[in-house]
């Protein structure tokens, strides 16, 4: 390929991007998402390829790569990467005025299609299909639109399995990106800040879940820059107390846990809120796993106070809140570590609160109560309550799963650690199975 076609291609890519509105890392994320191939390279790497096609120093020659930007603008493979005009023979840069109502209808056709057959829908092609509308509309910015998405995934996260939302969270916080490069007046920039610091944190927790634990670290991270950047303290409050009851269930050390715990709680200056709690629970955990019964009490006797002066909210589950179900959860979990004999009451207490169909927690719970039997010198019922919880729920495992998994085992007495049951029980521990289910706690 001549300098000069490599030049024609890098326009005609980039026109074709423009043209839709997209920037180079929505683009990127849409390739990535067409390339029919699991070795494929991480969204970073696509980013990296965009902008050097773009600038003519590189040309798309991998045919996977080719095949890809055709399904995403909707145009012929043969048409979009056609190196045999003759240079200065046509401005690729120039686009027919009629060429994105013939893309559009494309889209439409192809959504329909899709829809028919019951098949997967092409990427990109909502977003086409939608931009005529957008762009008569002026493409405004709806940020009670954006709130409302953010308070619906807080909600679908207690009951979709691990990891299902991580493609439609990256999505929206692509989109949420490359709105924040827009000039907009400073109280809508701190709502849309707001708008990501949450589905930043919602992405954390669907990370956390499946265990990327590297993803959910820097996840996290972003999510405490964008909330203090909005300057709302309430939101600054409770991604630190939600971070730090996640990093209870991803192995961080209590040390970590300590720090973002504290970070929340000197944060809030006393003003009770749902992020608070979470704190206070989370220093509860980090204290009964280190041994330190009586901190652990004083932190969850704080949680529960903050509970009591939390204003009545709405009830429905979510993990923005702090509700009564959530505070008994805690309390189970600290009796159950520092091996309190209110524990099995305690959990049987917190089992009454969540839902049959909320697997993930109650699968957790009874766990919890196979602690207890085994404090309680019933080792072989608390062993048998365990393996009846890998066979009730055997699609019910999630990063927090696997914790308590390991404390039923660290719980047994040595001479119990070789009975039949603990050793099926440790055998089925180390396999695992598939991350299908929400993290316990949410």
């Amino acid at each position: 390929m001549t300098t000069e076609q490599r030049r024609m291609q890098a326009s005609r890519l980039r026109a074709e991007r423009e043209k839709r509105g997209w920037g180079q890392r929505t683009l990127a994320r849409l390739l990535r998402d067409a390339v029919e191939d699991r070795q494929k390279p991480e969204l970073p790497s696509f980013v990296t390829y965009v902008k050097r096609w773009e600038a003519g120093k590189a040309v798309v020659s991998d045919s996977r790569y080719r095949t890809a930007y055709a399904v995403v603008f909707g145009i012929d493979q043969e048409e979009l990467f056609n190196e045999t005009t003759s240079p200065g023979s046509v401005d690729v840069g120039a686009i027919p005025e009629d060429a994105g109502d013939d893309m559009r209808r494309r889209a439409a056709l192809q959504l329909l299609a899709a829809l028919g057959a019951g098949a997967a829908i092409p990427p990109a092609v909502f977003e086409t299909a939608l931009a005529g509308i957008e762009d008569a509309l002026g493409n405004p910015l709806d940020l009670d639109e954006w709130e409302r998405t953010a308070h619906e995934y807080g909600q679908l996260l207690t009951v979709r399995p691990a990891g299902a939302l991580t493609r439609d969270l990256t999505a929206d916080l692509l989109a949420i990106g490359e709105l924040l490069t827009r000039q907009m007046p400073d109280t809508d920039r701190q709502r849309m800040l707001r708008v990501s610091a949450a589905l930043s944190a919602c992405l954390a927790i669907d990370l956390g879940g499946t265990g990327d634990l590297r993803a959910t670290r820097a996840t996290w991270a972003t999510a405490k820059r964008a909330a203090d950047a909005s300057g709302d303290i309430t939101l600054r409050v409770w991604v630190r107390g939600r971070a730090a009851q996640e990093a209870c269930w991803t192995g961080r050390p209590a040390e970590t846990i300590t720090a973002l715990a504290n970070e929340g709680i000197a944060l809030a200056a006393g003003t009770p809120s749902p992020g608070l709690a979470r704190a206070q629970a989370a220093r509860a955990y980090a204290a009964a796993t280190q041994g330190d019964t009586a901190q652990a009490r004083v932190f969850l006797a704080a949680a529960e106070q903050t509970f009591d002066h939390l204003p009545n909210a709405d009830e429905r589950r979510t993990i923005f809140a702090f509700l009564e179900s959530h505070l008994w959860w805690s309390k189970s979990y600290v009796h159950v570590l520092t091996a309190d004999d209110r524990a099995r009451e305690t959990v049987a207490g917190a089992l009454s609160l969540y839902p049959t169909e909320a697997h993930g927690a109650r699968s957790n719970l009874a766990l919890m109560d196979a602690i207890a039997l085994i404090h309680a010198r019933e080792v072989e019922a608390g062993l048998q309550q365990a393996l009846t919880v890998l066979e009730k729920y055997p699609d019910a495992t999630t990063s927090g799963r696997k914790v308590l998994l390991g404390q039923v085992l660290q719980t047994l007495p040595e001479q119990a650690r070789e009975l039949p049951s603990a050793r099926e029980l440790r055998a089925l521990a180390s396999v695992g199975n598939p991350l299908d289910v929400p993290q316990g706690t949410r």
